[in-house]
């Protein structure tokens, strides 16, 4: 049976991919293992062909243990002549593999290759502004069981990332790759990683004009989120992960000691007060802990709100739960409808924003391809594009510089 192109999606998160020997990537973006190291697929476009959206941007896991025995199969030779083959019933789907830019190789001004600096995931910019999670310092470590930041800051990309860097990658990205919004992220830096991250995104509003996110760990002196929105911040995330305490503590032994669910979830709801509806979101993980949990944290997210960011569990190579088994397809459809009815019963504006597709995820937005077709299903849709429209003008002006 064909899969719409949300359903095949959440598919190839669940079964990765194989690319044949003989089948080139030439041109195409390569596998970035940055930052956690969730980016370590092959940026995939599949053509959405419904009026609720052109294109779904996915990172499809390629180089993970699982990926080796999916029933998925890159075809063709060509960024614009690709497909994918299922062989379980020899379905076929039209893709594109988005060309890698010319500013991925440049030089920025101090001798840093700007892929060093930031990398494309979907159609926004992602850096990770420090040096590396406190976390992984620790004796015994307390790193994230999913994570491999360790190993790729300082690695695959620049150690130490300095304001000029950052600001001649962004305006690379902006004008080349036509990018809106940059996400700054980084690891737990022991209470201070809020004021670290002011002198970057100063710059970037006063001299690039792009859409600024920033997900750190959360900070109990919440005036620094205040500060942050003064300096022009249109976004934060908050990195919850899962909602079962026992989970939370198994999986993300530093967050847990260090922090506390709470605080994540304090530190959201503070936050949805100091933006606009809609402009804070809760990273979850679905696929580790029980299905239900993560239904309970989309519920809990959404009602405080904030729009959910369902990270689909992906055993990446180099962590603690590389041999671990990912999630189930209909299990995972199951959270993803659930999210998008979420998002439509609280009237979050979700995909209003100008070009932000995220390829690690799974976008609310995609998830419209899964809802049933109600009146409150038709009604939601008529709001999502009134806001895209009547949204315009402000996102304009928070792209503006000075």
């Amino acid at each position: 049976m064909s899969l719409n192109a949300c359903e095949l999606e959440i598919d190839l998160f669940c079964h990765g991919l194989r690319v044949p020997e003989d089948v080139s990537l030439s041109g195409a973006r390569g596998v970035s293992r940055t930052r956690a190291g969730l980016g370590s697929g092959l940026e995939v476009v599949i053509p959405a062909a419904s009026y609720l959206k052109d294109e779904i941007w996915v990172n499809v896991p390629v180089v993970e243990r699982f990926a080796r025995t999916s029933p998925y199969r890159l075809t063709g030779g060509s960024l614009e002549g690709y497909a994918i083959a299922d062989d379980r019933d020899a379905a076929r789907y039209r893709v594109r593999l988005p060309r890698e830019p010319a500013w991925y190789a440049r030089q920025t001004s101090s001798d840093v290759t700007m892929n060093r600096i930031g990398v494309l995931q979907g159609t926004y910019l992602g850096i990770y502004v420090n040096s590396m999670c406190a976390f992984w310092d620790a004796e015994p470590r307390l790193n994230c069981r999913f994570c491999t930041t360790g190993q790729n800051v300082g690695a695959n990309e620049a150690p130490v990332k300095t304001v000029s860097d950052v600001l001649e990658t962004c305006w690379a990205a902006k004008e080349e790759s036509g990018v809106t919004f940059v996400h700054l992220n980084g690891g737990f830096m022991g209470g201070r990683g809020l004021e670290f991250i002011k002198p970057y995104v100063k710059a970037i509003k006063e001299e690039v004009g792009l859409l600024v996110g920033v997900q750190l760990a959360p900070e109990r002196d919440f005036s620094q989120y205040d500060a942050l929105v003064a300096l022009g911040v249109d976004h934060f995330s908050f990195c919850i992960e899962l909602l079962d305490p026992e989970w939370f503590k198994r999986v993300c032994p530093g967050k847990a000691r260090v922090h506390g669910q709470e605080l994540y979830f304090r530190a959201m709801e503070y936050c949805t007060h100091l933006l606009p509806y809609g402009a804070v979101s809760g990273e979850i993980i679905a696929g580790l802990e029980p299905v239900d949990k993560t239904i309970e944290a989309i519920d809990r997210i959404t009602a405080a709100g904030a729009f959910p960011t369902v990270c689909i569990f992906r055993p990446t190579v180099g962590s603690n739960l590389e041999a671990w088994s990912p999630p189930a397809y209909d299990d995972m459809r199951k959270v993803m409808q659930h999210m998008y009815d979420a998002c439509r019963r609280h009237w979050l504006p979700i995909g209003a924003a100008p070009n932000i597709e995220v390829s690690l995820v799974v976008n609310p937005d995609d998830a419209a391809m899964l809802a049933e077709r109600t009146l409150g299903f038709y009604c939601y849709e008529a709001y999502r594009r009134l806001m895209r429209v009547a949204a315009r003008p402000a996102f304009w002006r928070r792209m503006q510089t000075g």
